[in-house]
């Protein structure tokens, strides 16, 4: 089969038989049409080509002793894995068929969102406003300083009135939220206790 996908002529098959038939080794080269091999033209200054050397005419089998003695039919040693909970693998297989959703990995999902939540600290907007004025004042110095000052003043400076309008709001509301704790903190306002 070997022979037919190769596309080989019936002489070079033919030869390959006898080869095999011998005992000898097989050729590297198989030539089309003669059983010998032309000698090739060796040009006068080219340099010497390694030649591959030739295999030998009886193959060399070694001894089935020498065989076993490496490590070719040494077993894999069986390394066990880690095993899964099976009553946790049943418990939720039972959520899944009954609710149709995995409790489990929504209770997992909860917990690691709340952590989160609680790690992270909600950003001031106040502060927020300061950085973003800050922002637009370094824009429009870099516009100015490439002379597009004029172009983008008006839009960078009403973006600024609008922050600054929105951080006036913010502390008012502050002020406020502090006049009610400080007046609930203490209800007689600024007059001083009888009992000093």
């Amino acid at each position: 089969a070997m022979m037919e996908e190769s596309k080989l002529t019936r002489f070079q098959r033919r030869y390959l038989m006898d080869r095999l038939k011998r005992g000898d080794t097989l050729p590297l080269q198989c030539h089309p049409t003669s059983s010998k091999e032309p000698a090739p033209a060796a040009p006068a200054f080219s340099p010497p080509v390694c030649q591959p050397r030739k295999l030998s005419a009886k193959p060399h089998l070694r001894p089935a002793e020498v065989c076993q003695a490496g490590d070719a039919y040494a077993r894999e040693k069986f390394k066990p894995r880690a095993r899964r909970d099976l009553e946790k693998e049943k418990q939720r297989l039972q959520n899944i068929l009954a609710t149709g959703k995995d409790v489990v990995e929504h209770k997992m999902k909860r917990i690691l969102v709340q952590t989160k939540e609680e790690e992270i600290p909600e950003p001031d907007r106040f502060e927020e406003l300061v950085n973003e004025i800050q922002e637009r004042r370094e824009f429009l110095a870099e516009m100015e300083a490439l002379g597009q000052g004029k172009k983008y003043q008006r839009i960078v400076l009403t973006e600024i009135s609008q922050k600054m309008r929105e951080m006036e709001i913010i502390d008012k509301k502050r002020s406020e939220e502090m006049r009610e704790i400080m007046t609930k903190d203490f209800p007689g306002g600024n007059k001083s206790h009888p009992h000093d």
